[in-house]
């Protein structure tokens, strides 16, 4: 069986702080881009290193823990740095270094104005993304959810046109009325189970439960975190919050907003209900049928988008239902896949969107239509942006192969041949709308337009090309640098409560 043994420790606050520390140092330099810039990428490596440096323990069973603040007994604003909230934390802390990067290239490539407001917020949202992942229990969680709600909205609005505004507020509302579900499902949940800390496996094993009342609970909870995770009919803002320059759609898809959503399903799943309970009520058959209709559905749509970032926006929407589908799966490997998937989308999605800010940036094209020939004005680009599309597609040996691989694996482990094929037929129209964009750069005329243009910045090129390198380097060792493979494998041991032998045993493709 999977045991922990706990340790007080101030890392994941710090880990937490340290972004949010750097925002009044972001406004005192103002008028300083260039120290402004240094206090964000001091921010992103500092954190960077506070979560890599609670790894160690992590993997050995391990875990560090800080309590913030104690309101009653059994109930406390508490942070505990567990293999699952390591898991998330290292994708976005390291990303957002990328990101940050990539954030001064754009913004100053394309002139943008309020870009301290942009760099604070952007501190913000991390802070929040690391309380998210780093949550002890479910009021935690729900605190630095909101706060993450609130702070993306200065990115989404940062154009400040009408239209910009408007989806702004499409944005809160959605998000905010999110917040009023999962509170109501966090207290019906300590009504039941007298805790709202997370457990591995679940926390209602122990408690005789009504079937009619446990399913809207679970109803709340999936529709609390599945506005954020992009679960259809809930995924309409995330589309539109593309007016955002394009280093918020990055950080909307790839580093915080919609991975904190699939994050919550993970936990709704493993850590709140578990799979017995899951199994027991057929909760798992509610959750795979909203997802499954998203995955084909979101697809589906993507491949009639002519705007380059809605295309890839659909196409994010159907992808982190791949990962919903591995939850309801209830399955070693489903989970396994589910979790590897946060990953390994992150680096390929997070690539594309470099690359569609990049393009405009540089080249000012918006459109899928307008891409004739820019791979032989922008070779290093679009060579990202095809590993990137080959990923998704399931192609090896990008890493997001290896976390379909296991998906399908899970499938099969649960003879759900329906969401098997799901998994098939996603995967095929993932390459019917990324690969002719990539057909479309490098094998048609580009127009006059084009002449005399090169790459983009380097701050905007080396991140892109770091972004696709990692896709690679994961999907022939996933355990590379990081060891998220390990840390996927000891989270569905602790939900599953199987020995560390049986999950080793699964092996790598």
């Amino acid at each position: 069986m999977y045991d922990i043994v706990t340790y007080t420790s101030p890392i994941p606050f710090l880990a937490v702080l340290v972004s949010l520390a750097a925002v009044p140092l972001i406004y005192a330099s103002s008028n300083q881009p260039n120290v402004r810039e240094f206090w964000t990428l001091a921010a992103a490596f500092i954190k960077f290193a506070l979560v890599l440096s609670l790894l160690p323990d992590a993997l050995a069973g391990r875990v560090a823990e800080f309590t913030i603040l104690e309101i009653s007994p059994g109930i406390a604003l508490q942070l505990k740095a567990d293999p699952v909230g390591l898991f998330f934390a290292v994708t976005a802390s390291g990303l957002w270094i990328l990101t940050s990067f990539y954030s001064i290239g754009y913004m100053r490539g394309a002139g943008e104005e309020k870009q301290t407001r942009y760099f604070a917020s952007f501190a913000v949202c991390l802070s929040a993304t690391i309380g998210i992942a780093f949550s002890a229990n479910l009021l935690t969680f729900l605190i630095f959810y909101e706060i993450l709600s609130i702070a993306t909205y200065p990115l989404v609005v940062h154009k400040e046109s009408a239209e910009a505004i408007r989806i702004g507020r499409q944005y809160l509302v959605y998000a905010l009325s999110a917040g009023l579900v999962l509170i109501a499902a966090i207290g019906l949940t300590y009504f039941i189970a007298g805790t709202l800390d997370f457990k591995p496996g679940g926390i209602f094993g122990d408690v005789l439960l009504d079937p009619t009342l446990i399913k809207v609970v679970f109803i709340l909870f999936i529709a609390g975190v599945g506005v954020k995770a992009g679960i259809m009919p809930l995924q309409s803002w995330l589309p539109a919050a593309m007016i955002a320059p394009t280093p918020v759609s990055a950080l909307l898809h790839a580093v915080a907003v919609v991975k904190a959503g699939t994050f919550g399903v993970i936990r709704v799943v493993g850590f709140i209900f578990g799979p017995e309970v899951m199994h027991a009520f057929s909760l798992n058959l509610i959750l795979a049928t909203f997802a499954g209709a998203t995955v084909l559905l979101a697809s589906l749509i993507a491949l009639k988008q002519n705007n380059f970032k809605h295309r890839l926006a659909y196409s994010t929407v159907a992808h982190l239902s791949y990962i919903v589908l591995g939850m309801a799966l209830l399955t070693p490997d489903g989970f396994t896949g589910g979790l590897l998937h946060l990953s390994s989308h992150a680096t390929t999605k997070i690539a594309l969107f470099f690359c569609a800010g990049a393009v405009y940036v540089n080249l000012h094209k918006t459109e899928v239509s307008q891409l004739d020939g820019i791979g032989k004005v922008m070779p290093w680009t679009m060579a990202a942006f095809t590993i990137g599309a080959l990923g998704l597609s399931g192609i090896p040996p990008i890493n997001a192969f290896v976390s379909k691989w296991f998906l399908c694996r899970g499938a099969l482990q649960a003879d759900q041949l329906v969401i098997l094929g799901i998994f098939l037929i996603s995967g095929l129209l993932n390459a019917a709308y990324l690969l002719p964009i990539v057909h479309r750069a490098f094998f048609k005329e580009g127009g006059k337009d084009l002449a005399h243009h090169g790459e983009a910045s380097l701050f905007m090129v080396i991140p892109i090309c770091i972004a696709a390198t990692l896709s690679i380097l994961f999907g022939f060792q996933p355990n590379l640098f990081f060891n998220l493979f390990d840390l996927a494998s000891s989270v569905t041991q602790s939900v599953f409560h199987l020995p560390a032998s049986l999950i080793a045993a699964g092996g790598l493709p």
